[in-house]
């Protein structure tokens, strides 16, 4: 049997509810958004009244399969084994990630586990795909720590909401009442911000997040987005997480950062390889750079992320590392010196249109394939690599599924019927974008994330 459709019982099965429903009853909870984040990087929900959570965590939420085939524009295409209005599958909450949502009065959110209807778990589940890999990692002794960073632009009317600097107080100043409203919200739904500010494109702020396991790291950026989203509209404002905003000038970018532990030691710190990693951690960094042009259709997966990935933007479009290097894809971090905990990489070309569930798994595959290989990393790389005879990423998303398409490495860790729906997917993008300009790109784009 595949290992994607294992564990043949949904995970809530004979857990009461009923406390659970009463403290949410008593906070003004009546609706719960269960979401899923498919193949084209969006948040997919069906809602159930409060009432019904305890059956939906029993039985599921019926929700077709189909949307693993949907396109960013809501269109269709269809993979080898999936396509077609058959078929069901059922939408499982998980109660350990239900939050209520403080932007949003009345309602609470959970993320899903997606099960075929006799109870096996769906092998096109993304959010299944991360927990496997991370399993994974586990199984050879190892802990991943994860936090997403994401970026957007605000708008109103049509005009960037804030006119300050990049980087600028002016722009916190003109947008106090808001910024004060999103970390209040992140605050209520127990998201431990680090750092909340504004980024260098008019009217772009970004927030990171503490590290979390894989999975939680992945439900909480899709926690965070829609937060922003529920911020943003309550103060007249439009949010864009699109990778590209306006073509030309620096886009959104949503980087991953991580480390590595084993035994309650970061081992990111504390060796003796390059700047203090031990070999673990730099074989690991060294397959997850190596693996970068075909994580890229993954990571970087719209048409329109290759409008952002332009050098020296700090998009970091070439396959290079290099300490605090923030125009190489990958950058190392080292903390500071009495602060081993600190330690840990950054994935720089990464960004809002990809899905979080499948970029934690996919890294994670990428990475463990270079432990027994015991793989070294290149030389580290500083100043601008533009001049420095580097490699380029992938200059398309023609290009990078191409890479994705001969990996067998991805292959293997997704599964056959994940793999091919997001292949399939990105292929009718990149063809339902082909004739765009850079500016028609943006604008189908940018909003719907």
């Amino acid at each position: 049997m595949d290992s994607s459709s294992e564990t043949p019982q949904a995970p809530h099965v004979g857990r009461s509810t009923e406390p659970l429903v009463t403290r949410l009853a008593a906070r003004g909870v009546h609706g719960v958004a269960l979401t899923w984040v498919d193949n084209a990087g969006l948040a997919r929900v069906k809602a159930v009244p409060l009432a019904r959570l305890g059956q939906a965590a029993e039985r599921g939420v019926g929700m077709s399969p189909v949307f693993d085939i949907y396109l960013v524009d809501d269109s269709l295409t269809s993979s080898r084994y999936t396509g077609g209005p058959d078929g069901d599958l059922r939408l499982v909450p998980d109660l350990d990630r239900l939050t209520p949502l403080a932007a949003q009065p009345g309602w609470a959110w959970a993320p899903v586990d997606r099960f075929e209807q006799d109870g096996r778990r769906y092998p096109g589940c993304q959010r299944h795909f991360a927990r496997r890999m991370t399993d994974r990692a586990a199984e050879r002794g190892l802990e991943l720590r994860m936090g997403f960073e994401t970026e957007w632009v605000v708008t109103r009317d049509g005009a960037p909401a804030a006119t300050g600097p990049a980087y600028g107080m002016t722009r916190m100043v003109e947008l106090s009442a808001y910024t004060g409203d999103l970390l209040t919200a992140f605050a209520a739904q127990g998201l431990d911000v680090l750092q909340l500010h504004p980024e260098y494109a008019p009217g772009q702020f970004e927030v990171s997040v503490a590290p979390s396991d894989p999975v939680g790291a992945a439900d909480e950026a899709v926690l965070v987005r829609e937060t922003v989203r529920a911020v943003s509209l309550a103060h007249g404002l439009t949010p864009a997480f699109g990778p590209a905003v306006a073509p030309g000038s620096v886009g959104n970018g949503r980087h991953l950062h991580l480390s590595l532990w084993e035994d309650g030691r970061n081992l990111c710190a504390g060796g003796d390889g390059p700047f203090g990693m031990t070999r673990r951690a730099e074989s690991f960094l060294a397959g997850v750079l190596a693996a970068l042009p075909e994580l890229l259709a993954v990571g970087a997966p719209s048409p329109a992320s290759h409008l952002r990935l332009q050098p020296s933007r700090w998009s970091a479009p070439f396959r290079c590392w290099g300490l605090e290097n923030r125009e190489a894809a990958l950058r190392f971090i080292t903390g500071a010196p009495d602060d081993p905990a600190a330690a840990n990489a950054e994935l720089k070309c990464f960004d809002p249109a990809a899905n979080p569930y499948l970029v934690v798994g996919s890294v994670i595959a990428a990475g463990l394939a270079a432990l027994d290989s015991d793989d070294a990393l290149p030389d580290p790389v500083s100043g601008d690599p533009v001049d420095q005879g580097l490699p380029r990423l992938p200059r398309s998303l023609p290009d990078s599924l191409e890479l994705f398409r001969g990996s067998a490495l991805l292959r293997e860790a997704m599964g056959d019927e994940l793999f091919e729906a997001f292949a399939a997917v990105r292929a009718a993008e990149a063809e339902l974008f082909a004739d765009h300009s850079p500016e028609e790109l943006a604008a189908a784009t940018r909003e719907r994330y």
